[in-house]
């Protein structure tokens, strides 16, 4: 079975859903996807910030998104740059080695919705999401699972 990204939607995080361990939920939406690249703009610095995701290879490796690569347009206002960040091409880039089970975001309508490309696919956040989210408001889940549908 193939990995795939799936996508959640819900009020507050205290009402998703847990998910099991690397199954989709019917409630997500489900892309098969090897690689993720999610951006978005600071609120208060208004500088765009680029992280890139690894989804597992093979069917016997963990549910988890490996973050391998991200970038950043400036500093300010709780987005430093890491320590081992090089300047390149107008961005600071670093290659963090972080493993997380899931990303939850916030889904405001008082900011600009966050850019998911999949696979090289870009669109807005908000394209990606199940049929029954709104274009706003709540939080989004963005996990690793396997496309069993």
């Amino acid at each position: 079975m193939a990995w795939a990204l799936c996508v959640a939607w819900a009020a507050s995080a205290a009402l998703l859903a847990p998910p099991p361990p690397a199954e989709s939920l019917a409630t997500e939406a489900v892309w098969p996807a090897r690689r993720l690249t999610l951006a978005w703009q600071h609120t208060i610095e208004r500088v765009r910030w680029e992280e890139d995701y690894a989804l597992p290879r093979t069917p016997d490796e963990p549910a988890l998104l490996h973050a391998t690569a991200a970038r950043v347009r400036g500093s300010g206002a709780g987005m430093e740059p890491a320590p081992d960040a090089r300047w390149q091409d107008g961005w600071y880039a670093w290659s963090p080695q972080h493993r997380w089970p899931a990303l939850v975001l916030a889904h405001s309508a008082y900011a600009a919705d966050h850019t998911l490309c999949l696979d090289g696919r870009c669109a807005p956040l908000s394209t990606w999401l199940p049929g029954d989210a709104p274009p706003t408001g709540g939080v989004v889940r963005l996990r690793a699972c396997r496309a069993s549908r």
